[in-house]
């Protein structure tokens, strides 16, 4: 059995300062120890040096709109970290297409050729998987493997210790994480999954124009939306 002072992960270090608890853990060794097996029997997405991606490319005093998505992509070249998006290269899924068509309607931006929202992550939008790994083709393979304990510690920790954040949440997973968050300092705005199965009910939510508004009340820089 491995020892807690052994986990070291890659994480961009303000991150790694706030979450030191939850690496220290009994529950996150135990999800160390299931991925080491599941990687010895199985593809799992994204690759281990990405699985960390939301955090690094947006450090914690970055943060200022989070979007909160369920489980990565699970097929192949898809994951790489930031919930909704793809690299370049590979065909945006659906979701993400709803997503860049309300873009459209809310801001006039044309619909992008490539999936790939690293620029809105450097902007400060982060951009995080309850779960953060997948086993290939079977989507919600990791979860209740302590991910989402991981996770909801960082939602909480950007409720606790930040101010005035917008927090978009698409569809009843994401809904739920409402209890993390305090709605005196924080911002919610709710709609439907952009999934093609519930996207009727996400079309038509602004979001996008909401969040650059209230960002600009309180005299944050806008996001640019463009990839």
């Amino acid at each position: 059995m491995q020892n807690t002072s052994q986990i070291n992960p890659v994480i961009e270090e303000s991150w790694k300062a706030l979450l030191i608890n939850e690496f220290q853990s009994d529950y996150f060794l135990k999800l160390k120890n299931f991925l080491i097996e599941e990687k010895a029997k199985y593809v799992i997405y994204p690759p281990g040096s990405l699985i960390f991606s939301a955090f690094n490319y947006t450090s914690f005093e970055k943060v200022k709109v989070v979007i909160i998505g369920q489980d990565p992509y699970h097929g192949k070249g898809q994951a790489h970290g930031l919930c909704f998006s793809v690299q370049k290269g590979v065909r945006p899924p659906p979701s993400l297409v709803n997503i860049f068509r309300e873009i459209m309607d809310d801001l006039g931006i044309p619909v992008p050729n490539h999936g790939y929202l690293e620029n809105w992550a450097k902007q400060g939008i982060l951009l995080l998987n309850a779960t953060l790994t997948v086993r290939e083709g079977q989507p919600g393979s990791h979860q209740k493997k302590g991910w989402e304990q991981f996770t909801d510690a960082a939602i909480k920790a950007i409720s606790e210790k930040k101010q005035g954040v917008v927090f978009l949440l698409w569809g009843n997973y994401a809904i739920a994480k409402e209890t993390l968050i305090d709605s005196t300092k924080h911002h919610i705005l709710k709609a439907a999954h952009p999934s093609p199965y519930s996207a009727t009910g996400f079309f038509g939510c602004k979001h996008f124009s909401k969040t650059n508004e209230i960002l600009k009340q309180q005299g944050l820089e806008e996001i640019d939306w463009r990839i």
